[in-house]
């Protein structure tokens, strides 16, 4: 009789488990990187109008292809985002494979030179910085090999695999440091120290990984393997009034076009420090400055809190991610759009050294706004593939 008798609407058969909550899409994680992208169109074309205008080419060029990267990247955000996650694990060696591959190419006569980095591939006249996807690549082939152990055999880690999770880090690394991008060595490194804490790895492994970076660090400046160019920035970094019209020009003028804006700023395009074209890169490197001179304390804030936003919302999707896959894969993300961010904007304020790294969503850059966006997808991707309640859990050692 009971198999007769209709169930009432919002209940379930006697004895069936309640059907899991998916979380779904993270809408706000998506919604506050797409505010990035359109603070960073109009910040683009404020500080590429001037330079254009005066050369007397087209004003809009450079905003129209950073918009048509911007679309690209959305459509392979949205098609990473549509799948799942777990069936990456299958594809994150070739993944990893390509990108060491693009990195070595470097080495060929493909690579190409831009502002004393050998960190450029012309390739059929398209332009590709092979070092962004390559940070996609670490993001997914960390997780790989940490989370086949833990998922597997449920135990700590062995020296084995840990050591083989730092030798995936190390041979991107060891490239980049052939062109050199100290900047990019930053936020790859970045990701590895993350992924190691996320993934519960002994903390001997931690401070082991600190003291070889210092170690390191200090082998390449007695080697005199950076270039001229990037001691001069740490230079200046390390002391603001030398030189400052030559090695600490850039800094000096990025901290001038952010203290003239004030609270509220001059006004979108009315920046005269943007107009003037005192600050060298600025639709790239220091992006920030544009904000902070036509916006504002209250507009370059806005900006801040939109990165914390996206942060925040990267660790709930790690934390509530199916798996430690999932979760390691999101870590990485988080940690290097966080660090990518900090180092970005630090720099303009003096805070950090200056390293040439882009603003995430906001500098003008194809590459590196696809490869971002391709991270968003990851994101976009463990989230609507994990329950709503879910929660980080699996065992030390």
């Amino acid at each position: 009789m009971a198999l007769l008798i209709p169930h009432a609407r919002g209940t379930r058969p006697p004895g069936r488990p309640a059907p899991e909550r998916r979380s779904g899409h993270d809408l706000v994680l998506a919604a506050a990187v797409l505010a990035l992208c359109v603070a960073g169109s109009v910040l683009v074309y404020s500080a590429t109008r001037p330079r254009l205008q005066a050369a007397g080419d087209d004003p809009t060029s450079s905003v129209v292809r950073h918009l048509v990267s911007i679309v690209l990247g959305l459509g392979l955000a949205a098609a990473i985002a549509l799948g799942d996650y777990r069936r990456l694990r299958m594809y994150a060696p070739l993944v990893y494979l390509l990108a060491i591959a693009g990195l070595a190419l470097l080495l060929t006569p493909f690579g190409a030179t831009v502002n004393g980095s050998h960190s450029w591939l012309n390739i059929a006249g398209i332009s590709i910085q092979p070092v962004e996807f390559a940070k996609v690549a670490l993001c997914l082939g960390l997780a790989l090999v940490l989370a086949e152990r833990r998922e597997g055999a449920g135990t700590g880690f062995t020296h084995l695999e840990v050591f083989l999770a730092c030798g995936l880090a190390a041979v991107p690394i060891a490239l980049v440091a052939l062109q050199p991008d100290l900047g990019s060595i930053m936020v790859l490194v970045a990701i590895l120290a993350g992924v190691l804490v996320v993934a519960a790895v002994p903390a001997r492994w931690i401070v082991g990984l600190a003291i070889t970076a210092v170690i390191g660090a200090v082998v390449v400046v007695q080697a005199n393997l950076l270039s001229e160019y990037q001691v001069a920035r740490f230079a200046a970094f390390a002391n603001p009034n030398l030189d400052p019209s030559g090695v600490g020009y850039n800094a000096n003028q990025a901290r001038i076009a952010i203290g003239s804006g004030g609270l509220t700023g001059t006004g979108l395009f009315q920046g005269t420090q943007t107009g003037g074209k005192f600050v060298p890169e600025q639709h790239t490197d220091f992006i920030f400055t544009v904000a902070g001179e036509e916006t504002g304390l209250i507009g370059a804030g806005a900006i801040v809190l939109l990165f914390a936003l996206v942060v925040w919302r990267g660790c709930l999707i790690a934390r509530r991610a199916p798996d430690l896959f999932g979760t390691l894969v999101a870590a990485a993300v988080v940690c290097w759009f966080g660090f990518q961010a900090f180092e970005n904007i630090g720099m303009t304020l003096g805070l950090m050294p200056i390293t040439g790294l882009p603003l995430p969503f906001l500098s003008y850059g194809g590459t590196a706004m696809l490869a971002n966006l391709a991270a968003v997808g990851l994101l976009l991707n463990i989230s609507a593939n994990s329950s709503a309640t879910a929660r980080l859990a699996y065992p030390t050692g």
